[in-house]
């Protein structure tokens, strides 16, 4: 059986940067997803706040152009217009960024399993060992420490034993190709309790890509049908869908419960959307995914250096969970809203003064989610964490 420091389940955002992060300090890694291409079947919008690409290095040519501009839409299609005067957003090319970041932690000693299924884990020692299947086989492989970047719904985070995700809601959208650049970029979002229950429409355009998408709570509207919809009553009067080819089609869920409290034990650790890393007001995952995975990589690269399971615990989501008890609430009088009316009146609300600047902190504010780093600084004999 081989043996390894780290088995990283899940090759989205979040594993490749904990993978990259934990190769490049020497530790021996395997990554598995069970894709063959990681540049098929990608599941994010992909948009990236200023806050990340200010924070972040990104490969060359995976953003797109920047938008300064949102529109804010009620039911009845009021609007609102807000304007900032930095790049706030920009739309990643989600498989090339992948597929770079892959090669750099294959370059750094990464062992990648694709097309390789998760089983299960067995934790009764102080090692791990994780059952995968290739091709039809089952095998076994060891490691110290088993990271969950599985998605929403984790299958990792079931058998360490963890806290899992208990309220998401289902995103759907097409992605286009424009045949010639525009020269503008604008992020269009709608507000409707039919059309999106809990959450909202967008169409995404840097003049070069569109992202037509709905998302909602499951169970109160059908994604692909609501797509369709907007996309042929509401989208058509803002894109030209004759200049334009579609790329691919995206899905998939989004837990908006906030950062889960117990997210690793001795054994593990998750990180991304298996921990809960998602804004619970925009359900934005992309910041939060890396930054909670920088933390990740040193708590599991101090617990390796210093041969002490116990280290793994000053990885907790209760570090986070304070700082989004008004986004929490918010999220719940969002779940709520599922009168027109009611929603048309908050719009107008947003329209005021006070309602612009609410907006205006919503769609541009930087303070999303907080960077916590692992202090080496040992004092007896524990590793504290501090915001930075």
């Amino acid at each position: 059986m081989k043996f390894f420091d780290a088995i990283i389940i899940g090759a989205g955002l979040a594993g490749l940067q904990c993978a990259k992060l934990l190769s490049r300090q020497g530790v021996k890694v395997l990554l598995v997803d069970r894709k063959t291409d990681l540049t098929k079947g990608v599941h994010t919008t992909g948009i990236f706040v200023r806050k990340t690409f200010e924070d972040f290095d990104f490969p060359s040519g995976v953003l797109g152009r920047p938008i300064r501009d949102v529109s804010l839409y009620s039911p009845r299609l009021k609007s609102i217009s807000l304007q900032s005067n930095k790049d706030e957003f920009r739309i990643g090319d989600m498989g090339k960024l992948y597929q770079t970041v892959l090669d750099d932690c294959i370059e750094n000693g990464v062992e990648f399993a694709r097309g390789t299924r998760y089983l299960g884990a067995e934790t009764e020692s102080v090692e791990v060992v994780v059952r995968l299947e290739y091709k039809g086989i089952a095998f076994k492989v060891g490691a110290k420490v088993l990271i969950g970047a599985d998605g929403a719904t984790s299958r990792v985070a079931r058998d360490l034993g963890l806290d899992e995700n208990r309220e998401w809601i289902v995103g759907y959208e097409e992605v286009y190709r424009r045949d010639v650049p525009s020269g503008e970029s604008i992020l269009h979002c709608f507000l409707d309790a039919k059309l999106a229950p809990g959450y909202l429409a967008w169409i995404a355009d840097d003049g070069e890509e569109m992202h037509i998408g709905v998302g909602g709570y499951p169970g109160k509207f059908e994604p692909k049908a609501a797509l369709k919809g907007f996309r042929d009553k509401i989208a058509s009067r803002f894109v030209d869908f004759e200049i334009a080819n579609l790329k691919e089609t995206r899905g998939g869920r989004i837990p908006v419960g906030g950062v889960l409290r117990r997210i690793a034990n001795k054994h593990g650790l998750l990180v991304g959307d298996a921990a809960g890393a998602v804004s619970p007001l925009t359900a934005g995952g992309l910041d939060p995914c890396l930054r909670l995975s920088v933390m990740a990589a040193d708590v599991v690269t101090e617990r390796l250096k210093g041969n002490d399971p116990k280290l793994m615990l000053n990885y907790s989501g209760r570090l986070f969970r304070t700082r989004f008890i008004s986004r929490l609430w918010m999220r719940k009088m969002i779940a709520i809203l599922s009168n027109q009316t009611v929603l048309e009146a908050g719009c107008a609300v947003l329209r005021t003064v006070f309602g612009r600047k609410f907006a205006q902190h919503v769609f541009f504010g930087r303070g999303s989610f907080p960077d916590v780093r692992v202090n080496i600084r040992k004092k007896d004999g524990r590793v504290f964490v501090q915001e930075n």
